[in-house]
């Protein structure tokens, strides 16, 4: 495993500060599943307030479940419009959104590869006297962007809960490395969060306050920019808050996260400078300031690909406010609430998520939220054996059980700001190897406290008394310490006062 470059600078927005009180025993969960036999199930979505589930197939169907069970008709069908997709192809059908009016004006928006590559952003309207069918002949195209590749095309459309315009999440174009740049180029929509008004202009408009409206680049649609494949992202129904599922690149996946409105737009989240809170291209010294950086990470320890989910507000009272997220890859489930900026009570659902207790959901591809708030898991499955799950209270006195603790906690460095020492505590759940630095806001590493260091799970009590590693008092200013161990880091900010 390689030891990454930590970038600090202004790192207080995106700390993974874990005290050891914070991570609670799992809630009593489980989940039930609802559906099967679908065809590449790859997200669920509803209407606030509508008693259907919409899922949508990768292959280009949309089908309704309602009063438990799959209606035969298909909501809509564009599969002609899609390529055939088999194996872990990243095109077809991939996004859903019912615009906030849909009750009146029964609009639909799509977000789909066309048979020439390229990300079509469609609007449909469903027919007039038949609320489970869209009418076909209804289709206007909002916008296509090409595709270079066949991968890394985002996929995820919603409308702002707190504006109305539509939210449109691009991946970087494809291939590997971003060798284009695309992420961090103001010439292209690739890479970026776009925001566009639909309800005016034609074929949109820009909304008047978008971070980057106005004559010259960058692009004019463009919200926020340094993605790399936001496949799957979400609004909190009840605050407007955004989070981000960023597929990494080799070795670390995140979630991004964006306060609601009043929030001006304009983050860059990093790539291709940074993968997670880590140095890609350039390898050092690659935070040319103005990063936003992600609020939790994972590093590739079996894992492959982060499946972002959403935010639940349903009518669960123990884990209102809990993002969820997946692994394609490993299948586990997560959650976190973020609290200030900070990532609380994270919990591994995996096992608690199992339905009935037994195995776990396999090819986590997407995440649904129902009219409710209701939270479903989308198994993508291999071919017409995809399932939908959705999850609840456990009932049957199998599921529920709290997995056993996984990872690190760290307590709060005190004092801070501090002169002489500061201390702190490591939890590990169970035992691995540790490392604990200190890095300068530069991104030098200033000393290393446990280097690679085999420990047993348990308190691990740590201080530093402001020196390098040759014994010299390091000046006055922010530091960064950083306790990394199997695969998960964690980083909280010093203040070292002279």
């Amino acid at each position: 495993m390689r030891t990454p470059t930590l970038v600090a600078a202004g790192l207080a927005l995106a700390l993974l500060v874990l005290a050891a009180a914070s991570r609670p025993a799992a809630s009593a969960l489980n989940t039930e599943r609802i559906a099967s036999g679908l065809n590449r199930p790859i997200f669920a979505t509803a209407p606030p307030g509508d008693d259907r589930l919409f899922i949508v197939e990768q292959r280009g169907v949309i089908k309704i479940w309602r009063n438990g069970q799959v209606l035969a008709r298909p909501f809509l069908d564009i599969d002609a419009l899609v390529p055939n997709i088999s194996g872990n192809d990243e095109r077809g059908l991939l996004g859903l959104a019912f615009h906030p009016n849909f009750a009146a004006n029964r609009a639909i928006y799509l977000n789909y590869i066309n048979l020439s590559n390229a990300t079509v952003i469609a609007r449909y309207t469903v027919a007039a006297g038949d609320p489970d069918s869209v009418d076909v002949t209804s289709a206007f195209q909002v916008l296509t962007i090409a595709q270079p590749a066949t991968n890394h095309n985002g996929g995820t459309l919603h409308f702002g809960p707190n504006d109305g315009y539509l939210y449109i999440g691009m991946g970087d174009g494809g291939g590997a490395g971003d060798t284009n740049n695309y992420g961090q180029r103001d010439d292209t929509l690739l890479g970026k969060m776009l925001r566009i008004d639909v309800d005016s202009g034609s074929p949109y408009a820009i909304p008047p306050n978008n971070p980057f409206a106005g004559p010259g680049l960058p692009l004019d649609e463009i919200w926020a920019k340094g993605l790399r494949n936001p496949y799957r992202w979400s609004f909190d129904r009840a605050t407007g808050d955004m989070y981000i599922g960023d597929v990494g690149q080799t070795s670390w996946e995140e979630v991004d996260f964006q306060p609601a409105l009043p929030d001006t737009g304009g983050q860059n989240y990093g790539w291709r400078l940074m993968e997670g809170l880590h140095c890609y291209n350039p390898p050092n010294n690659c935070d040319p300031g103005g990063l936003t950086y992600p609020v939790h990470e994972y590093f590739h320890s079996g894992q492959c690909s982060i499946t972002g989910g959403n935010v639940y507000r349903g009518a669960i009272p123990e884990i209102q406010g809990h993002y969820f997220f997946a692994d394609f890859c490993s299948n586990q489930i997560w959650s976190f609430k973020l609290v200030g900026g900070i990532v609380t009570e994270f919990t591994e659902r995996t096992t608690d998520l199992a339905p009935g207790g037994g195995l776990a959901i396999g090819t986590i591809a997407g995440f649904g939220e129902d009219g409710a708030g209701e939270l479903y898991i989308c198994d993508r499955g291999t071919g017409a054996n995809g399932e939908i799950y959705r999850i609840m209270m456990d009932t049957t006195g199998v599921g529920g059980a709290a997995p056993p603790a996984r990872g690190l906690a760290l307590t709060t460095a005190s004092p801070n700001p501090f002169a002489g020492e500061t201390r702190f505590a490591v939890e590990t759940a169970s035992a691995g190897t540790l490392t604990a630095e200190i890095y300068d806001a530069s991104g030098r590493l200033v000393r290393a406290l446990v280097m690679a260091e085999s420990v047993p799970a348990g308190t691990r009590r740590l201080a530093w008394n402001g020196t390098n590693a040759h014994g010299a008092a390091s000046p006055s200013g922010t530091y960064f310490l950083r306790v990394e161990m199997n695969g998960e880091a964690l980083t909280q900010r010093l203040s070292l006062v002279r």
